[in-house]
């Protein structure tokens, strides 16, 4: 981009637009000379400044269109009268062509001309504006044409896009998602920033809502104010997960276990407290509907909690062990150091320590400690030998987790049974005194146990564990999920960074912009709020209804296909037609909260307490927010018009039980989408994002929901069977891919655990199909234009357009993470390898039947065709 100098302003002209004589600048007046008699040239050039009559300008518009015509004739007679000469020279014996001639009248001579030659449809104009061109050069930049896109259509697509934008030291994975995540940060950020920007929004909610997110956004700002606090937040928060485990007064049992020292009364309560505030440990607990039974009857769903480690298969490499142990113990250390420091110099801005901290040594030191003449504990030893204790007891926690690919199977995680299964298998949970923490008078009768088998591991493990290492795992669970809320400068910050560095291959010290971390905190705990002022920026015009449109006509494309589907019998096929009819799609922003109603969003976020001054009480607030809002809705009926996600957010999803599909604004946005764009792109780009969510109702699991979000097997055992014939397929497919481990070998992709997205990635066939269905309208209104200097077709552009969103560069260390914990592939093979099952993709780009991305019919895993 050039830089402009600004045009002057026109009261700083020299001299009157309009006047008839010269200006003295030195002097008051304006002063007229005397001057010789005009030349011609003067004369002309006077006539010429003259305004003109409008029978002047009729005359001087019939002059040039005459002059025109002329032009044209007098070109097609030199074009033909070339031809003839050249056919004279090459005929046959050299003989003269006959002459034939064709009578032109101009306004001065007739003119005998031979007659113009046989014409050709005129070509097709691209699209000359400077929002063509620059969607024009994006697209360009983007390609690498050295590469061949019949082999590699990723790097073909994306090279370029990558060679400019280089993995940022601060992210183990940058794409075009995390690119407009950014964009989208950036208009957040200015509306926090610039009171102005926010001046339409004149309601008194508006200000109060705005004073929330400017508030909350203003104390993460503070960087010198969380230096000053150091650990001091998390020390408090710390505390009481421990006075309340270890809590006096009445016993809910007769006795505490003698082998562990562990009571019921006290693990509730801090498991509680920290559930309370988003912090997992042991086990979940989630509200969602009653899929079996009636989905949009809300119940309760226990579940295994997160580990320390992404997932097992960490707990099981030894150089990752030693860096999660250091990291445990440089926690356990200076919390009890930073701790001793703050009950002799306690702050008074802060509670009255003496008041709710009990006087005793942490960790549980060997050596005397009530002795002020013995020797003093080695607390470098005592973390050690803690930590390692953690990690053992973390690891029986792991290995008694389901595996990942298991997870995705909702019939194997839905099992309904009675809460008395619960308590009669985890006793030394209080699970009456637990729920009264969260909804005192919604008790459940049922509850849904993802892996029955868990609780009784649990309890198994607590039984083997002595409950100072159970109290230590709960403090490091809480310090390892809220020190990210701390100064940079503390040592919990930076051992919980190391960490997260080791993972996820981020370069040590690396800490990117504080304001977009901060805009990002925002969206994490007031989304729905924030999404009011951002879809005001960027959602308006026809974007909903335009965007509303590529996934209907998806979903018409997949109906209509499906009589075609050879492996899915009529039965089946009628079925899973009112399946995508029943569908419900959600675009641009929510009703509830509703997003064009700042008195909703007020309520909805009535319960988040936010100071200025007071980052990490804030995170708290939101936390506990959320929690209790989720647990309200126990036993209540599922409210239609909630989202599950907020709508800034770069991401879209598809949700089983209440069978519907969701798009937020903040991914209807370049490279995804635009409503000026022609059809080509945004049904390569964004359909391919609504294809995907449309796809997952009929995925491998999406598939055994029936069109009321129930749990059922709704097909007919011949359509089972091919569709497991079809999934199989995919599944061998994507797991020959493999990612370098870092160490000189290869992970291969979970074909089992990714089978789902993959098959949902396939539903990039019903976005072709939909747009060559709505070709012949879409180009008669001017919707299929082509852009200035790009030499390929619609087709290929179509899947270029699709290719490009996927473009992104990640560390080794987050790639293996990414291929054992998530299920969606790698980018690189969601492109790749979803191509290369759509013989359109090679019959666009003329590919060889030889080509890798062109494999033979019967080695093609086609799902819809």
């Amino acid at each position: 981009m050039t830089d402009r100098v600004p045009r002057p302003s026109t009261d700083q002209e020299a001299a009157p637009l309009l006047r008839d004589s010269e200006y003295d600048p030195d002097g008051d007046e304006y002063r007229t000379e005397t001057t010789a008699e005009p030349t011609f040239i003067e004369r002309l050039n006077s006539v010429a400044q003259e305004p003109l009559t409008p029978l002047t300008q009729l005359l001087l518009v019939v002059a040039l269109v005459l002059l025109l015509i002329s032009a044209v004739f007098i070109g097609l007679f030199a074009g033909e009268y070339t031809k003839l000469k050249q056919r004279e020279r090459n005929g046959p014996g050299n003989k003269p062509a006959p002459t034939i001639t064709v009578t032109a009248t101009s306004v001065i001579t007739t003119t005998a001309l031979p007659p113009p030659g046989p014409t050709s449809p005129p070509a097709e104009k691209p699209c000359l504006t400077s929002e063509c061109i620059i969607l024009s050069a994006s697209i360009l930049s983007s390609l690498d044409e050295t590469q061949d896109p019949c082999e590699n259509f990723f790097d073909f697509a994306n090279g370029g896009w990558i060679a400019a934008h280089p993995l940022p030291a601060d992210k183990g994975s940058f794409g075009q998602f995390e690119a407009l995540s950014q964009d989208n940060k950036r208009v957040i950020q200015h509306f926090l920033e610039t009171p102005s920007a926010t001046s339409s929004f004149t309601t008194s909610y508006d200000e109060v809502l705005l004073q929330k997110l400017r508030g909350f956004y203003s104390s993460c700002l503070k960087e010198s104010r969380l230096d000053e606090l150091g650990t001091e937040p998390l020390i408090h928060f710390v505390k009481t997960v421990q006075r309340l485990f270890r809590g006096t007064g009445p016993e809910i049992t007769a006795e505490k276990d003698e082998k562990s020292g562990l009571t019921v009364k006290g693990l509730t309560a801090a498991l509680a407290f920290l559930h309370s505030r988003g912090i997992d440990a042991f086990f979940s607990f989630g509200v969602e509907g009653d899929i079996g039974v009636d989905p949009n009857f809300l119940l309760l769903w226990f579940d295994q909690a997160e580990l320390g480690l992404p997932s097992k298969e960490y707990y099981e490499e030894d150089s990752i062990v030693k860096i999660y142990q250091d990291v445990v113990e440089r926690l356990l250390f200076t919390l009890s150091e930073e701790e001793e420091k703050l009950q002799q110099h306690p702050t008074p801005t802060l509670v009255d320590d003496s008041q709710i901290w009990p006087s005793w040594p942490w960790p549980p030191w060997d050596g005397p400690d009530d002795d002020d003449e013995g020797e003093k504990p080695n607390r470098t030893q005592a973390a050690h030998k803690l930590a390692k204790q953690v990690i053992k007891f973390e690891t029986r926690l792991a290995n008694a987790t389901l595996d990942a690919d298991v997870y995705q199977d909702p019939f194997a995680t839905y099992n309904r049974l009675p809460l008395a299964n619960l308590t009669a298998a985890l006793p030394q949970i209080n699970f009456p005194e637990y729920f009264a923490t969260f909804a005192p008078r919604r008790f459940p009768e049922h509850v849904v146990i993802t892996y029955p088998a868990y609780p009784a591991l649990v309890s198994e493990i607590l039984n083997d564990t002595a409950a100072e290492v159970i109290e230590a795992y709960l403090v490091v669970r809480a310090a390892l999920a809220l020190s990210p809320n701390l100064g940079t400068t503390t040592e919990a910050w930076q051992a919980q960074r190391s960490l997260l560095e080791t993972l996820t291959g981020i370069k040590k010290g690396a800490v990117g912009d504080r304001a977009e971390y901060c805009v990002g905190k925002v969206e994490q705990t007031l989304g729905f709020a924030a999404g009011r002022y951002f879809v005001n920026e960027t959602f308006g015009g026809d974007s909903r209804e335009k965007g509303t449109k590529v996934i209907t006509d998806i979903v018409d494309a997949f109906k209509a296909s499906l009589p075609n589907v050879p492996w899915l019998d009529k039965t089946s096929a009628d079925a899973a037609a009112e399946k995508a009819d029943a569908i419900r799609v959600k675009v641009g922003y929510p009703i509830s909260p509703d997003t064009r109603d700042p008195a909703s969003i007020l309520r909805y976020y009535r319960d988040v307490t936010v100071k200025e001054d007071s980052y990490f009480d804030n995170i708290l607030s939101a936390a506990a927010s959320a929690s209790f809002k989720t647990w309200l809705k126990l036993g209540a009926r599922r409210n239609l018009d909630e989202w599950e996600m907020w709508p800034s957010m770069v991401n879209a999803y598809f949700n089983p039980p209440s069978n519907e599909i969701v798009f937020p604004a903040g991914i209807l946005q370049p490279p995804f989408f635009s409503h000026d764009w022609p059809s080509y792109l945004s049904y390569g780009a964004f359909g391919h994002v609504a294809a995907h969510e449309l796809t997952h109702a009929f995925d491998s699991a999406g598939r055994l929901y029936n069109q009321e979000g129930k749990l059922e097997n709704w097909w007919t055992n011949s359509s089972n069977a091919g569709f497991q014939v079809k999934q199989e397929c995919i599944e061998t497919q994507y797991s020959s891919y493999t990612v370098p481990d870092g160490k000189g070998g290869e992970i291969h992709v979970n074909g089992n655990l990714t089978s789902g997205e993959n098959i949902g990635d396939t539903g990039l066939i019903q976005a072709y199909r939909a747009w060559k269905a709505q070709y012949s309208d879409s180009f008669q209104a001017g919707n299929e234009f082509l852009l200035p200097g790009v030499k390929y077709t619609r087709e290929q552009l179509f899947f270029i357009s699709f290719a490009r969103v996927w473009g992104n560069t990640m560390k080794t260390a987050a790639q293996v993470q990414r291929v054992r914990t998530d299920p969606h592939s790698p980018n690189i093979y969601r492109v790749d390898g979803t191509v290369s099952n759509i013989p359109e993709f090679a019959a666009a780009f003329k590919c060889s039947k030889t080509a890798k991305l062109n494999p033979p019919p019967e080695k093609q895993c086609l799902f819809w065709s």
